[in-house]
């Protein structure tokens, strides 16, 4: 086995490693968004069933000519951003009809998605690949681990204030970090696409 193969294996086995687990974060945080009511985490869902979908394309992306992958950089900077569109409506919906989250059910599922993204943070960063889908894989790995430390603050703001406002702001905030995150990986798959348009 060459050691391009050999890196690709690893790439694939941590790819669907962190698809697995994103799969199962969306899950538990949708049932958790549902339960306390919160914008916050039904965004943080979200934005891992993108990451889901993302790390899928990212997956069958390995070992496929350049062209491919920064299609499928692309496919995962647009999903980025409709997400974010999503969440914007959502938190629209919800400051126009009202909304009483759980702040202990936002900071307990806040904490578990922290450890299961900085989990797969690690995993992507071990490999140190310029790789433009392994790139696409840590930003959003780093998105959810920012997101998560931001629902864990407003938790307590809920429980301490007793307003929904703390959720509201950073269900925005999730969406404002998901369109950056878009914005970039669309940059590195134009940029990356450049040398391979003009062979």
């Amino acid at each position: 086995m060459s050691e391009r193969d050999e890196a690709e294996g690893i790439q694939r086995r941590i790819l669907l490693v962190v698809l697995i687990l994103n799969a199962a974060l969306f899950v538990g945080l949708g049932i958790g968004g549902l339960l306390a009511n919160s914008s916050a985490l039904l965004a943080n869902a979200l934005d891992n069933a993108s990451d889901s979908a993302v790390y899928l394309i990212s997956f069958l992306a390995v070992g496929r000519a350049l062209i491919w992958k920064t299609r499928a950089a692309r496919a995962s900077g647009i999903l980025l951003l409709i997400f974010a569109a999503g969440v914007l409506l959502d938190v629209l919906r919800r400051t126009l009809m009202g909304t009483e989250p759980i702040g202990w059910t936002m900071m307990g599922m806040a904490v578990v998605a922290a450890v299961v993204n900085l989990v797969c943070l690690e995993l992507i960063r071990r490999q140190r690949s310029d790789d433009v889908n392994m790139k696409a894989a840590e930003t959003f790995s780093f998105n959810d681990f920012a997101s998560n430390g931001g629902i864990l603050i407003a938790g307590g703001l809920v429980l301490w204030l007793d307003q929904a406002w703390p959720d509201l702001v950073v269900g925005l905030i999730v969406a404002a970090i998901a369109v950056k995150g878009g914005v970039d990986i669309l940059r590195d798959a134009r940029a990356e696409a450049r040398p391979a348009e003009k062979v």
